[in-house]
C-alpha cells in the first residue's frame, strides 16, 4: 500500500505527454491552495480525467487484506490514474493539505508535506543546508 492508502499502479509506463500534462495540472492545483488563488478550471478536468482513465475497484485477498485493483482493459494508464488519485485524496484532505509547503530555497521548486510545522525545507540536508550556508556566506562577505 501506498502512503495514502491506495495500491501501487502496475502497467505500462506513461506517454510522456499525458506525464507533462498531469503534471502541470497537479502543480496549478497545488500552486493555486499554496497562493489562495483559483485553480485553471481545465487544471481539474485533467486531474479528474486522468484518475478515471483507469478505474479501480477493492478487492479482499484470501489473506484477509485490502486490494485495490486497476481496471486498465477500460483504457488510460494505471499510474497517471494513481497520481491523479493521490492528488485528489490530498486536496479532499484539510489536515494533510494543510502541510502542504514550498521548500524555504529560493532556488528551489519542490513541494512537500511537513511532518511538523517547523519544516521550512524539502531536505534539511540539502536546500536546508544550502539556505543556511548562503545565509552565513552573506553575512560573512557583506563587511
Amino acid at each position: 500500500m501506498e502512503p495514502g492508502g491506495t495500491a501501487a499502479a502496475r502497467g505500462p509506463p506513461p506517454d510522456l505527454a499525458a506525464t507533462r500534462r498531469l503534471r502541470t495540472a497537479v502543480r496549478d492545483l497545488f500552486d493555486a491552495h499554496l497562493t489562495q488563488r483559483e485553480p485553471l478550471p481545465t487544471s481539474i478536468e485533467d486531474v479528474n480525467a486522468a484518475a478515471a482513465a483507469a478505474p479501480t475497484s477493492v478487492r479482499l485477498g484470501t489473506d484477509g487484506k485490502v486490494e485495490t485493483r486497476w481496471h486498465t482493459e477500460y483504457g488510460g494508464n494505471a499510474s497517471l490514474a494513481a497520481i491523479a488519485r493521490e492528488a485528489i485524496d490530498l486536496l479532499a484532505d484539510p489536515d494533510r493539505l494543510a502541510r502542504l509547503r514550498r521548500c524555504a530555497n529560493p532556488t528551489c521548486s519542490m513541494l512537500f508535506l511537513a511532518e511538523n510545522k517547523r519544516r521550512q525545507w524539502c531536505t534539511a540536508n540539502i536546500c536546508g543546508n544550502r539556505t543556511r550556508v548562503a545565509r552565513h556566506y552573506e553575512r560573512t562577505h557583506s563587511l
